[in-house]
């Protein structure tokens, strides 16, 4: 949908034009998977993939809260707090503006239509990317003064607790911060950060969403998270260390024999091992070196798939299918595993053969159809000249 339409979305909904038009985007990440809550690196990148959010004011002091891709609509007036209301998709703006008001922020009453086209529940940040879009349009319309860190913090407090889910920060912080042609190379615990060259030169993105509900992501994340406690406490014996990621494999492989619980040894082997492979990855880009980028895309595969375990049929044979492609570089699942998406870097002339030829073997072996996207590296939030 082009913004001249959505802006006769808006007029149609509203009976009055748009005054302001932003789009924030959603987010992979390339390479660095549950390492966010091990004090490490990760690297993601803004995709042009996201949401469209457009805005009025009105006489009535009112916020209206219309979505293209939902029946669902909300009305509220202004409020010194809002409190989450069943589990639609407004909740989410609204979780931003509650964090507005009990800031003592002042407001007024808007007219707001949202368009999305990322894919809800694929792993890609659907939710970050509507709360980074409508603080960001809040802070610049209502001349509030945030900045954009404090933004990402805002966006992540609405999604553990206005919203109760458990996430880390790395999603808000890739759609606010994100660069073209750029991935951020990112320290979850301090949020320092350094964006890195990611030009895929004539290659694309790929994004392939396998489809597959993410039933078990939340309580597999959950026991991951305990598994890697139980490593660095046994690591603690002997290392003065606060996370996992705070030392490096040789390090790790002179003290592993202190952990006596197999599982739990392979799940810290993965976080010690993909830390490094981030910085690698980081060097690799920067010499813009995608060939031993993608090999690390591929040894990142390997070790979620057998090592932390988090992925699964669909995710692997997405991967199996793109390592005999010669047209793709490098691929490898994307998030937190058991469904959701894998990505992979393909020639851009050659990307709708390699979707059809994916799509027919992976539904020859799942039974349903991938879907597949090409994508391109892309800003961050920002507003969009009407």
């Amino acid at each position: 949908m082009t913004v001249d339409q959505l802006k006769q979305q808006f007029q149609s909904a509203f009976n009055q034009q748009a005054l302001e038009t932003y789009f924030c985007p959603g987010r992979v990440n390339l390479i660095g998977e549950h390492i966010d809550y091990n004090g490490g690196l990760v690297m993601p990148c803004a995709i042009n993939f996201g949401t469209w959010m457009l805005l009025a004011p009105n006489e009535d002091n009112v916020f209206r809260f219309r979505s293209v891709n939902f029946e669902e609509t909300y009305d509220i007036g202004v409020q010194d707090s809002y409190e989450k209301t069943g589990r639609e998709w407004y909740n989410y703006p609204l979780g931003v503006l509650h964090h507005f008001v009990i800031d003592g922020k002042q407001v007024k009453g808007l007219d707001v239509l949202y368009f999305g086209n990322v894919p809800i529940g694929s792993g890609l940040s659907s939710s970050a990317s509507i709360e980074i879009a409508t603080a960001f349009a809040f802070n610049q319309y209502f001349k509030t003064g945030y900045s954009k860190l404090e933004l990402v913090k805002m966006a992540k407090s609405v999604e553990n607790n206005f919203i109760g889910l458990s996430s880390g920060i790395m999603d808000q912080f890739a759609v606010a911060f994100g660069e073209a042609d750029k991935a951020l190379m990112l320290n979850c615990d301090t949020l320092e950060y350094k964006a890195v060259d990611a030009y895929l030169g004539d290659n694309v993105l790929a994004v392939i969403n396998t489809n597959k509900p993410r039933k078990l992501a939340e309580s597999k994340y959950n026991e991951r998270v305990e598994e890697c406690a139980q490593a660095l406490k046994a690591l603690q014996q002997e290392l003065n260390i606060s996370y996992l990621c705070d030392i490096d494999s040789d390090t790790f492989s002179r003290h592993q024999h202190l952990i006596t619980d197999e599982v739990v040894l392979k799940r810290a082997k993965h976080v010690v091992e993909e830390n490094e492979r981030v910085k690698l990855a980081a060097d690799a880009l920067a010499q813009h070196n995608l060939a031993e980028f993608g090999r690390l895309m591929y040894a990142s595969h390997q070790s979620l798939q057998h090592d932390y375990e988090v992925s699964g049929v669909e995710l692997d044979t997405a991967v199996e299918y793109s390592k005999t492609d010669s047209n793709v570089i490098g691929a490898r699942m994307t998030g937190a595993g058991f469904g959701g998406c894998a990505i992979a870097i393909v020639k851009a002339d050659a990307f709708e053969t390699y979707s059809k030829n994916l799509i027919d073997y992976y539904t020859a072996k799942i039974g349903y159809a991938p879907s597949v996207y090409a994508t391109n590296i892309s800003s961050g939030v920002h507003e969009l000249v009407n």
